[in-house]
């Protein structure tokens, strides 16, 4: 978690705004997708209370959420835990989401209204603006608005709900099996040609963008085990003191 992060939830927590469950869900959603929470980090009830300013029975209601969400990994009488899957996991989310965001990108080709195609073009470009930068947070954010997007534009609804919780699952497995030498995951180019594909109305040619996309990215990570005892204390240990 980062220490952008940690002063987002401070300043937050100083201005009296209300905090709620929705909040934090929110909140380390956005962390997990950003690559700033890693996998395995352990999110204790008292520490979270402590940061957020809230009662145990609201984080509680939060994790739940996020647990629902397959964010995190709740077990009995155990500390709940960002979830780390496995490499078998891994491979099987990445199969699942090439098969379903191929069929959405497909269906899609040519479908597209003009202002639906710019905005998802205005996002590539941000995208790629923020790699020129080196700001990997906002990349991932920007490349994640791309395929959430498709998602709720699908034109069958279940294809859509099932992709937005595959686009959340191979975030977290992306944040866990990222090699650690690699600085980011961009794949320039990978969005423009998928978005050239719909534009045309190409749909083989975009469910190829898609495959050839996602077989790219996972080609990018490192399938090994991972050292995941990050304590969530150790990173709040302070800005929980303050709170």
């Amino acid at each position: 978690m980062s220490h952008s992060w940690r002063e987002d939830v401070e300043a937050a927590v100083k201005a009296g705004e209300r905090i709620s469950d929705r909040h934090i869900v929110d909140q380390v959603r956005q962390a997990v997708l950003t690559q700033r929470l890693p996998p395995g980090t352990r999110l204790p009830e008292v520490v979270l209370g402590e940061i957020f300013g809230v009662s145990r029975s609201v984080v509680r209601r939060a994790l739940t959420r996020l647990a629902a969400d397959h964010v995190v990994d709740q077990r009995p009488n155990q500390v709940s835990r960002v979830r780390a899957p496995s490499v078998e996991e891994t491979r099987e989310t990445f199969h699942a989401r090439r098969l379903v965001e191929g069929e959405v990108a497909a269906l899609l080709a040519g479908r597209l209204k003009t202002d639906a195609l710019d905005a998802l073009a205005t996002e590539a470009e941000a995208e790629a603006a923020a790699h020129a930068r080196g700001d990997e947070p906002a990349r991932i954010g920007h490349s994640l608005a791309i395929h959430h997007r498709l998602a709720e534009l699908s034109p069958n609804r279940v294809l859509g709900a099932m992709l937005t919780d595959l686009v959340l699952r191979t975030s977290i497995v992306i944040a866990l099996y990222k090699r650690g030498s690699l600085a980011s995951c961009y794949l320039a180019g990978d969005h423009p040609r998928l978005l050239d594909a719909l534009r045309s109305g190409d749909a083989e040619g975009a469910r190829q963008a898609v495959v050839q996309h996602l077989e790219s990215l996972e080609r990018l990570l490192d399938l090994g085990p991972r050292d995941s005892g990050t304590d969530l204390k150790a990173i709040f240990g302070a800005a929980a003191a303050e709170a």
